[in-house]
């Protein structure tokens, strides 16, 4: 069995220039997906036209919207492109200027043209967890972020802020704190 070789990471979205490419259905989705998680991300949309949604979005969020063809120049001072086209040899442009210019991209529907994916996400306050299934399957995903939604407690939140002020009263070195909190937190999952 091959295993997921990808590394997660929780970008701060409001501190990074995130460019959409497109502004159709795949856009909106994506554009859906990232204020999902990240309401501030910082996101400029290109595109030709827009979907209404999209323009309802970009109203009550920090996004802005450029109608215009796609241009590498559209890439200046990004660090993140998302290529949500509905045209396959724009997208793989847009695929080959990211790289040129060492930006990270993803290309929508195409697991070979991107640098990360957009998997599914729980948040429960101040827990968040992402699902990836390694580009393979959406959908499965989708149906362990149903899952997880369902079984984590809602006031999983408390416990977290609860953890966070142990953690600060905790004294002694750093492996001092790490084991005192991983008894703790063992104990935990020993009362299931």
């Amino acid at each position: 069995m091959e295993q997921n070789k990808l590394y997660p990471i929780f970008l701060k979205a409001s501190q990074l220039n995130i460019l959409i490419v497109g502004g159709g259905k795949v856009a909106l989705e994506k554009l859906r997906f990232l204020l999902k998680s990240s309401p501030n991300a910082n996101v400029l949309l290109a595109a030709i036209s827009f979907d209404e949604n999209i323009l309802k979005m970009a109203e009550s969020h920090s996004v802005s919207l450029v109608k215009t063809p796609y241009s590498k120049a559209a890439l200046k001072n990004k660090q993140i492109v998302i290529a949500a086209t509905n045209n396959t040899q724009i997208n793989k442009q847009i695929y080959r200027d990211a790289k040129a210019e060492n930006i990270l991209i993803n290309v929508a529907d195409t697991p070979d043209l991107c640098d990360f994916y957009l998997g599914g996400i729980v948040t429960k306050g101040q827990v968040k967890i992402a699902i990836s299934t390694n580009g393979k399957s959406p959908t499965l995903a989708k149906r362990l972020r149903q899952f997880f939604e369902d079984v984590i407690p809602d006031d999983i939140d408390e416990l977290a802020q609860n953890l966070n002020e142990f953690r600060q009263s905790v004294k002694g070195s750093f492996e001092e704190k790490v084991s005192t909190l991983n008894k703790l937190t063992k104990s935990l999952l020993d009362n299931k």
